[in-house]
């Protein structure tokens, strides 16, 4: 008898194995070059570059069986307004006892026009550390300061006594506008921090005139009311201080390291100018489905999200004016392409979405408006699974869960990393508030339980420096194309990851769930 039970558990044991696909990363790569190639044009949201982007996916998802998961086939319609900074008929300018100090647009300041402008704004300034309110840590920046009618000067972060998920949260566009409103200020202007910048100002500028975009649905537009909102160039900053008791040396070395900021008025004002352009877009969301075996699960969804957008061609680099976005994000929807396939050949309990979601760089849009408006029951959505940026770029020894302790999610990814040899740990920069920054965030702010991950590093390690200078050199830039090296044995076991954390999430006998302690349960309908 106990022969027949260990062959009987041999032979369940290697039933699972043969259903656990596997990858090499070499398939994943293929459909990079073909995402990430000069002829998509950098995939700008409501582009034709996009458009054939998005008809190439649809071509894939049909050879391989998948059916569309919408009332218009694949694709989902988004409608969005793109919104521009003519420079030549705006201007910011500082007052400072009753002089004017022009600032040079795209060298000391630029205007996000993340918001709808107002034409002209004169407001007196007041710093107020982080900007955050954030009541579960007894935090409030606003506290004691006289901000109604005046502009909040803030910079980038928050104190190290916050989780980094509860602090993305509280820095995300939503929360922060509920803020400004309620203690009454009319906008920001934003210091990124230098200790934790992806991209130097040198290139950041090169940005400052592309559109941006929002949802035209008003209910979805995070920003509303919001009058102004600039970024000020940390190098120089210190005009801000000037007079105040205070440098913006002092401020930058607090943010570094994550500490209490002071809050004090600035003895400058600002005086602004901005003339908008504003126009339609049409987009779309693209959803296939997989359909579950189970007659009781089958109607339950496991959501794989990767956006497909990107930047699409911009100002010149290298001479080079193809934002490309090989690994950001042509690596994630390459991904979902390469499970799609995968996938279909196994038997599996839940279905599976896969959505490639349009208008992420303009701010999480395309994600915004399908968890809000999913092409199946919101309520039948169990999680949610994104890639985004996952960097194979060096061998995979770890993976990094952003989200790992906060649902069911955290725990199933770490015992299938776990099985394959892989260790797990949290967020390792906080301070770039990855959190929230991918569509993952999207379905969180719905109340479904959701994680992303890519290729893991130790802090201070050499894999943290090549991955910081990735950032520093490719991110947003022409040069994140598929000419740049890449680890396919490190794509190929993230690919392992996901597909047996996906297998595993769709078979499970119970849906996943927020922990009790968790700051996200709030949001579970």
């Amino acid at each position: 008898m106990d022969r027949i039970v260990v062959a009987v558990m041999l032979l369940c044991s290697s039933l699972l194995a043969q259903s656990q696909p596997k990858f090499d990363g070499q398939s994943w790569w293929n459909y990079v070059k073909v995402l990430a190639a000069d002829d998509m044009e950098g995939r700008e949201t409501g582009s034709e570059g996009l458009r054939k982007a998005e008809a190439y996916v649809v071509q894939q998802l049909q050879k391989d069986g998948l059916p569309a998961a919408g009332s218009n086939g694949y694709y989902q319609p988004v409608k969005l307004r793109s919104k521009a900074i003519d420079e030549s008929q705006s201007s910011i300018t500082l007052v400072r006892n009753g002089k004017d100090e022009p600032l040079v647009l795209g060298e000391d300041a630029m205007f996000s026009t993340s918001v709808d402008l107002a034409p002209e704004v004169n407001a007196p300034l007041v710093f107020v550390g982080y900007g955050l309110r954030v009541p579960e840590a007894k935090y409030d920046d606003f506290a004691g300061q006289d901000v109604r009618d005046k502009v909040a000067v803030l910079i980038a972060g928050s104190t190290s006594d916050m989780s980094s998920a509860l602090a993305a949260h509280y820095q995300s566009t939503a929360e922060r506008r509920k803020a400004l409103m309620d203690a009454g200020a009319l906008g920001t202007i934003y210091i990124p921090n230098p200790a934790s910048m992806d991209i130097p100002w040198s290139r950041m500028r090169l940005a400052r005139t592309r559109p941006s975009m929002a949802l035209a649905d008003p209910a979805l537009n995070d920003a509303a009311g919001v009058k102004i909102a600039v970024i000020f160039n940390p190098e120089r900053a210190e005009k801000l201080f000037e007079g105040s008791g205070h440098t913006f040396a002092e401020i930058a070395a607090l943010a570094k390291d994550r500490k209490p900021m002071p809050h004090f008025p600035l003895q400058v004002s600002l005086k602004s100018k901005a003339k908008m352009t504003v126009a339609e877009v049409e987009s779309a969301n693209l959803v296939a489905k997989l359909p579950g075996s189970d007659p009781k699960l089958k109607d339950e969804y496991v959501v794989l999200t990767a956006h497909i957008d990107h930047l699409g061609v911009g100002e010149p680099i290298n001479g080079d004016k193809i934002y490309n976005g090989a690994m950001d994000n042509g690596s994630g929807s390459a991904v979902l392409l390469d499970l799609a396939n995968a996938l279909s050949k196994v038997k599996l309990r839940r279905s599976l979405l896969f959505v490639w979601v349009t208008a992420e760089e303009k701010g999480l849009l395309g994600s915004r408006y399908f968890a809000a408006n999913p092409t199946v029951p919101k309520k039948h959505i169990v999680a949610d699974l994104n890639t985004d940026m996952f960097l194979p770029i060096f061998p995979m020894k770890s993976v990094t869960v952003y989200g790992l302790a906060e649902s069911d999610l955290g725990d199933m990814a770490t015992k299938v990393a776990e099985q394959q040899g892989l260790r797990v740990h949290p967020d390792p920069e906080p301070l770039r508030n990855a959190f929230i920054r991918s569509d993952q965030y999207s379905f969180i702010r719905q109340g479904v339980p959701s994680l992303a991950m890519k290729v893991g590093f130790e802090p201070n390690s050499p894999e943290a420096a090549k991955a910081k200078q990735w950032l520093t050199q490719r991110y947003h830039a022409p040069s994140d194309d598929t000419n740049q090296p890449v680890d396919l044995e490190a794509a190929g076991k993230f690919e392992d990851v996901l597909s047996s954390l996906t297998i595993m999430v769709a078979n499970a006998d119970e849906r996943p769930r927020w922990k009790q302690e968790s700051f996200f349960r709030r949001f579970a309908k």
